[in-house]
């Protein structure tokens, strides 16, 4: 299936064969311009707090999205400051090279090192993303250099078994089931609120200002006891 994808005014015929997903999805791009006014959910099943919280931050992203990058320190800072979750979801775009081997080793990191080690790796990536370009080879030997760098022996061959990149597709699945049209995608979500149960960030300035709506309308509410529908990556 061919679908069409928007970056920098230029236009992308993309086989979705690439990440081995064939199914009807919305048109999905990395988000250089202004975001849509607002994402339309189909699948609102994911959009809620993992267990134990009222307040989390949702996020669809792709590690080769430049606004991606640009959003990453904003949400670790607003995670930290308001000591909420937040839950990681990949939806590597089929346009970008490396962007899906990425989101395997972040989770091969998860794995070996624990979480914490798998989203400094994350980070990582976002704040060095200018200098790979579209060559996965650079990607490549950041995280060869990561690794060693963290006395972590980094193997040739991180998913033999392929299980690593189901959950890396089950993810961008679980994207496209809610409707994800852009990257990054965001939300902040409520578990047991008098207000609204999710809240897309359409305008990353006001991201402060809804998570405190979202916890004053969850004050005394009791936390979820389900986590939400999501994989290892999320927090």
């Amino acid at each position: 299936m061919l679908t069409v994808f928007r970056a920098s005014g230029a236009r992308f015929l993309v086989a979705f064969s690439v990440l081995g997903i064939a199914t009807a999805a919305p048109v999905a791009r990395a988000q250089f311009a202004a975001p849509p006014k607002g994402t339309q959910v189909h699948d609102a099943s994911a959009l809620k707090p993992p267990a134990g919280a009222r307040v989390a931050i949702v996020e669809f992203g792709d590690m080769e999205c430049p606004d991606c990058a640009r959003a990453n320190p904003l949400l670790k800072e607003a995670s930290e400051k308001y000591h909420i979750p937040w839950v990681r979801h990949d939806f590597p775009l089929a346009q970008h090279a490396w962007s899906f081997q990425a989101a395997v080793n972040a989770r091969w990191f998860d794995q070996k090192a624990g979480k914490k080690m798998g989203d400094e790796y994350r980070d990582a990536i976002f704040a060095n993303q200018p200098s790979f370009g579209d060559e996965p080879a650079r990607m490549n030997d950041f995280t060869q250099k990561f690794a060693a760098d963290h006395k972590i022996a980094f193997p040739f061959n991180v998913d033999p078994l392929g299980k690593l990149a189901a959950d890396v597709k089950a993810d961008y699945a679980l994207g496209q089931r809610i409707g994800i049209e852009h990257t990054p995608t965001i939300w902040v979500v409520t578990a047991q609120s008098k207000g609204a149960p999710f809240v897309e960030v359409v305008d990353r300035s006001k991201l402060y200002q809804l998570i405190d709506q979202a916890v004053d309308d969850t004050k005394g509410a009791t936390p979820a006891t389900k986590a939400a529908v999501r994989h290892p990556q999320g927090k």
